[in-house]
């Protein structure tokens, strides 16, 4: 099913984007590979395993990922499948444009409020504020995230994270993805 509600937000910024992350949010489709999950150590550790736990995370080490990438009138779907058991599904609504919008992701409790810089034909999430259970939370009291995704060698490279001042990585998961 092709939409435009990527595209829409992108508007005339969406020709930036890698031609693959262009079709992938236009059409949908699904990616499969390898994710790898890290936690921090120490009190980080303990942190980015309760994190992980919220966000319905495999353990840590190497995993199964399938990604399926749709679109309904409220926004983007990514059903996120881990070893073929454990799911994350988040929803992505579009608020405006690029120029003076963000896009409201709901993952479970957990709903952020996101802009996209665009680098070198990627994507690239920056988070405006949070909240959890429908409590807004100050930027500064939850962990920083780095989110990304780009085109490398035909494969869809992705990096998410989160650290918290001080004490640092509390948890991350990456890989590269090929589309299905």
């Amino acid at each position: 099913m092709t939409s435009n509600i990527v595209k829409n937000w992108f508007a005339n910024d969406f020709s930036k984007l890698a031609p693959e992350l262009q079709a992938l949010h236009q059409y949908g489709g699904k990616l499969v590979g390898k994710v790898d999950v890290v936690l921090g150590t120490g009190i980080a550790g303990i942190l980015g395993k309760r994190l992980q736990a919220k966000l319905n995370l495999p353990p840590v080490g190497t995993n199964d990922l399938c990604v399926t990438i749709s679109h309904s009138d409220v926004g983007l779907h990514w059903d996120r499948k881990f070893n073929n058991t454990t799911e994350m599904k988040s929803t992505f609504e579009p608020i405006k444009t690029i120029k003076d919008g963000y896009w409201i992701e709901k993952t479970g409790p957990l709903q952020m409020k996101l802009t996209v810089d665009i680098k070198d034909h990627g994507w690239y999430w920056r988070c405006l504020s949070f909240s959890l259970f429908g409590v807004l939370l100050p930027v500064w009291m939850f962990p920083k995230s780095k989110a990304y995704k780009y085109i490398e060698e035909g494969g869809y490279k992705f990096y998410v994270g989160f650290e918290a001042p001080v004490i640092g990585l509390l948890l991350s998961y990456s890989g590269t993805l090929q589309k299905q």
